[in-house]
């Protein structure tokens, strides 16, 4: 039950939907009902990164304390040693509760909903998902309503939080969901490419969504403004939330129907782990993209650390850094497009951990060089997406069909999970020894993860 190999290309076969046996990009895209989870897919990741936005854009518009007010989250604050003294400081403690709101579904109902997509058509909890959060964000400026404070902050600073808190449950049934039904409109011989594409959209969403969506909010507002009818900024969301649902809704492809197993969501969890136990190349996938989403979790404190030693960016243009890895995921994920299925999993994933720790070595070399930094940033981004494109689409393959909805939760909660705990204890290893020593660290993991690939040995 070892599933097959990661050691041998993929073979060029055609199929119904590609007479010709094309590859890459091309060749994924002409299937009809996969372009349009595509369409749906982008229209929802921009979403989230959207909302990320708007939450932010409104605690610092509507929802600041005046000084006064701050007085008494100034002392809930000093209590757990924060301080709060300037404005960017109180922005950044309540955008943080928007975070822990929006990610504490997500590291503990994975694998819950994935038993319920596993027991629900795929498309219908797509779509339900991306109608429900549609409708949820209508309710944002019902926020805005003056009323009373609740231990010292505005209600509908705790309206947001739970708002957030649903949204983030809704989409963790999406995220399963999207992942099993590529495997259900997809190929075999296409899902390398389509991984593909889905990890350069993923990437182009997170730089647009978080680079033009203050300017896009903005715009928006004044634009209504301009029409004698305020609140343009709310109208985003619902519209990139209902896009998402009507591109899936138009998806014609129907799953079989399911018989009811009987079983309790504990036992089928279960075994959603024995699919770990018992597929080889599910679990070792697995593993490389909880070391690889870990990595990028210490990069993101670790870049707020490189930018500061850069004298043209400073601390707060760490994004400059986070962005061109993302553009180099995009290039990477576009060279795996077309040129990935020439060559073995495994060697693609040794080749994607060797390019990862060759640049966190060298980082500690260029430390304070702008042009150095985000050229080996962007090499980094192209490492990562050699390890996390294979991964996935080996998951994708060697899952069993009804099983993969609970093995894609199980995935999203050990993702998550890999994307907290470093973040704190990088920041906590780089105040006691330092970054050089930090980066050297974690380039010799991504080292003995590549040299267990044994690349060297034939495929």
């Amino acid at each position: 039950m070892s599933g097959p190999s990661l050691n041998t290309p993929e073979p060029a076969l055609p199929t119904g939907g590609n007479p010709e046996g094309g590859r890459g990009l091309q060749a994924v895209l002409r299937l009809e009902d996969f372009r349009k989870l595509w369409i749906g897919q982008i229209f929802s990741q921009l979403a989230d990164k959207f909302y990320i936005v708007l939450m932010v854009f409104l605690i610092d518009q509507h929802l600041l304390l005046t000084q006064q007010q701050n007085g008494v989250l100034a002392d809930v604050a000093s209590d757990y040693g924060f301080d709060i003294s300037t404005r960017t400081q109180v922005i950044t403690l309540l955008a943080t509760g928007i975070f822990v709101a929006n990610t504490i579904p997500a590291m503990v109902l994975g694998s819950v909903a994935g038993v319920w997509v596993d027991r629900w058509p795929k498309r219908r909890v797509m779509v339900a998902s991306n109608g429900l959060r549609a409708l949820l964000v209508l309710l944002t400026p019902l926020c805005l309503i003056p009323g009373p404070q609740i231990l010292g902050l505005p209600w509908g600073y705790w309206g947001l939080l739970v708002m957030t808190f649903l949204e983030s449950i809704l989409t963790q049934f999406f995220a399963p969901a999207e992942q099993a039904a590529i495997t259900l409109l997809v190929p075999g011989e296409h899902l390398l490419a389509a991984n593909s594409l889905y990890q350069t959209t993923s990437m182009g969403a997170t730089i647009v969504g978080f680079a033009l969506g203050e300017p896009i909010l903005r715009a928006l507002n004044l634009a209504s403004e301009r029409l004698g009818i305020p609140g343009g900024e709310f109208t985003l969301l619902p519209f990139c939330y209902g896009m998402a649902a009507l591109s899936l809704l138009a998806i014609r492809r129907d799953e079989p129907p399911r018989t009811s197993s009987g079983r309790s969501v504990w036992q089928e969890i279960v075994e959603g782990l024995q699919v770990l136990r018992h597929f080889p190349t599910v679990r070792s996938a697995m593993v490389h993209l909880v070391l690889l989403y870990s990595l990028l979790a210490a990069l993101y404190v670790l870049a707020l650390q490189l930018a500061a030693l850069i004298t043209n960016l400073g601390p707060s243009g760490f994004g400059t850094l986070l962005a061109m890895s993302g553009l180099g995921m995009a290039v990477g994920a576009v060279l795996t497009a077309q040129l990935g299925h020439r060559f073995s999993r495994r060697r693609l994933t040794a080749a994607g951990l060797g390019t990862i720790t060759w640049s966190l070595l060298l980082l500690s070399q260029f430390k304070g060089s702008l042009s150095g930094t985000l050229g080996l940033c962007g090499i980094l981004g192209v490492g990562a997406a050699l390890v996390a494109i294979p991964a996935q689409t080996t998951i994708q393959e060697d899952t069993p069909e009804h099983q993969r909805g609970r093995v894609f939760g199980l995935q999203n909660n050990l993702i998550n999970i890999a994307l907290s705990l470093p973040l704190v204890l990088a920041g906590t290893l780089v105040s006691r020894v330092g970054l050089s020593p930090v980066l050297g660290l974690l380039a010799i993991l991504a080292l003995i993860a590549a040299l267990v690939e044994r690349p060297w040995k034939r495929c």
